[in-house]
């Protein structure tokens, strides 16, 4: 199934299921984004806005970017006022934001949807001012070895997203190629579990150039 087709249908039932990954991406974004400040944040994969009510407490503008209509519009039905604007957009191509807008850059469980890292380190350059910061966090790539992969149950059965597996490697040398330092690296095991794998793994860049 298409990701924009299955998100689309996973909208209504997305912030009510049983979804450790997406609690755990919370955890991780708070937990790592609480020692930053910053002010205009341009958040990639927004959904239904999962991440976004938080992300309010310490920023004054919020522009939301996502390929799924209904994720956007069960956040716009959860979020309103003029700080925050939500936008369908394909993060494959140019994003339609001005340039150094944003002091943070945010992702979170985005980029396994996305073929081209190259391209997203790009456009996040060209977004972010100087010394801006760059979060990612995504499902472990040592998960995605074992064939673990963004998937909900529907009454039919399960369905299962197109995604794409990305080494650690993919990630540092990219942003290193579009002028990124990596300043932050940690991994998310569940419940404090780590015997077991890491969940996610997390990322802050900062814009050197």
């Amino acid at each position: 199934m298409s990701v924009e087709k299955a998100y689309n249908s996973w909208a209504a039932q997305y912030d009510g299921n049983e979804n450790k990954t997406r609690d755990l991406d919370a955890i991780a974004t708070i937990e790592t984004l609480s020692k930053y400040q910053f002010k205009n944040v341009l958040e990639l994969g927004c959904g239904t806005g999962k991440n976004t009510q938080w992300l309010l407490t310490k920023a004054e503008r919020i522009i939301g970017l996502d390929f799924s209509q209904e994720m956007l519009n069960k956040a716009q039905k959860k979020i309103t006022g003029n700080r925050v604007e939500f936008k369908r957009a394909d993060l494959n191509k140019k994003w339609e934001i001005e340039n150094q807008f944003a002091d943070l850059v945010t992702s979170s469980l985005t980029l396994e949807h996305i073929e081209d890292l190259n391209h997203i380190f790009e456009q996040a350059n060209k977004k972010l001012v100087k010394n801006g910061i760059f979060f990612i966090s995504e499902l472990h790539p040592f998960k995605q070895y074992l064939g673990s992969k963004a998937k909900y149950t529907t009454a039919e059965g399960v369905e299962e997203l197109e995604v794409f597996t990305h080494h650690i490697t993919e990630y540092t040398k990219g942003a290193l190629a579009n002028g990124f330092e990596l300043i932050e690296i940690n991994e998310w095991f569940d419940d404090e579990n780590k015997k077991e794998l890491p969940r996610l793994i997390s990322f802050v860049f900062k814009k050197k150039k």
